[in-house]
């Protein structure tokens, strides 16, 4: 889908909400709806066409966005915000849209000024609502980034970076290059390491801490591509793995794949939480399994769908989630295993490929 299709939905959208305008002030909806990169722009996006649309930055961008918006007015000024709705002002636009979630008190008094008699009108969320989907484009992207990781981690343990007598931090620091040298722009947030009792932690940061025999190891990991995220966990055991470890992970491996099969076009979020996070209540568990099942991914490494006890709404075709029940013993140790997977009528398209079988070093 191109952006100039986007903007085309999203002007379908402003009329249906009675806006003759939408200001843009959030980065990534501004990615999404032009394909600028930039730390520095704003769009006002009309509800009649793109001829009527315009899209601002600061001179240090000017070559890049004539590259990246070769389809929009550009308007060179700051701050971008205020020079927009000043233009909304000048064309008599009567109502203008303003992405409420993402303008401070302090930016909207100065909107307001430059308004004159426009209304500025809270519109929070509406390209959010676009992005809920995701285009070919945006999965390919997906599927290039799961498989950045997946490759990484595969060339770790086939060159033995996953082993006793390491740090965690050695070990984040050698998948993060390894994602770069399968095309990763970067890693998708900070890699998670965890080895030991840390594995217990949810969100455990990499230390100098040295991975044991009998250790689990846990890595919550991505990689970013054209700007969207993976995102995977897998936990593994490094030396002879003990039977509770293998009972854990085999519980904790029943209610991903619960997750997984509740992935179907119409099933509530909540309902898919209720799906994985049964399996693991039925055991006695439901009090270590402490967050939600997942979330969407794409420009954000956590966006909509929340797949969660209190999620609202139902999955649609082409929404891409992830599915990570854990269960954590504190001070002994913990298993959370993670796939990125894109809703399908059917079966949902399973994006980590790497494999989900305990993996034993």
């Amino acid at each position: 889908m191109s952006h100039s299709t986007r903007r085309a939905t999203l002007r379908a959208t402003l009329r249906d909400r009675e806006l003759d305008a939408l200001l843009v002030t959030n980065l990534l909806n501004i990615r999404y709806l032009t394909g600028f990169t930039g730390s520095n722009a704003a769009l006002l996006v009309s509800a009649d066409s793109d001829e009527a649309t315009a899209f601002c930055t600061d001179g240090r961008y000017l070559i890049q966005a004539e590259r990246q918006v070769p389809d929009l007015e550009r308007v060179v000024d700051r701050p971008c915000d205020v020079a927009l709705t000043t233009r909304a002002a000048e064309a008599g636009l009567r109502r203008t849209g303003y992405e409420s979630g993402h303008v401070t008190i302090e930016a909207l008094d100065l909107l307001t000024e430059a308004a004159g008699r426009v209304e500025l009108v809270r519109a929070p969320g509406l390209v959010e609502e676009l992005r809920l989907v995701k285009d070919d484009a945006e999965v390919e992207a997906l599927r290039m980034a799961c498989a950045a990781a997946d490759r990484a981690l595969a060339g770790l343990i086939e060159h033995g970076g996953l082993r006793a007598g390491r740090t965690e931090r050695e070990i984040a620091r050698e998948l993060e290059n390894r994602m770069l040298d399968h095309g990763a722009d970067g890693p998708s947030f900070e890699s998670i390491v965890a080895a030991g009792a840390n594995s217990a932690v949810p969100h455990h940061r990499p230390t100098d801490a040295v991975v044991q025999p009998g250790d689990f190891v846990k890595l919550d990991f991505g990689a970013l591509v054209d700007g969207y995220h993976s995102d995977m966990t897998r936990t593994l055991v490094v030396g002879r793995a003990a039977d509770w470890q293998r009972e854990l992970y085999e519980l904790v491996a029943a209610s991903q794949a619960a997750g997984r099969r509740a992935l179907a076009p119409g099933t509530g979020t909540g309902a898919v939480d209720a799906a994985a996070r049964g399996v693991i209540e039925e055991a006695g568990y439901g009090d270590r399994f402490p967050h939600g099942l997942g979330h969407g991914v794409g420009l954000q490494i956590h966006e909509a769908p929340a797949l969660s006890k209190v999620g609202a709404g139902t999955l649609l075709p082409g929404m891409a989630v992830t599915v990570e029940p854990g269960v954590y013993l504190a001070g002994q140790g913990g298993v959370r295993i993670e796939d990125t997977l894109v809703v399908r009528q059917g079966a949902p398209e399973l994006l980590t490929l790497t494999t989900k079988e305990l993996v034993v070093l």
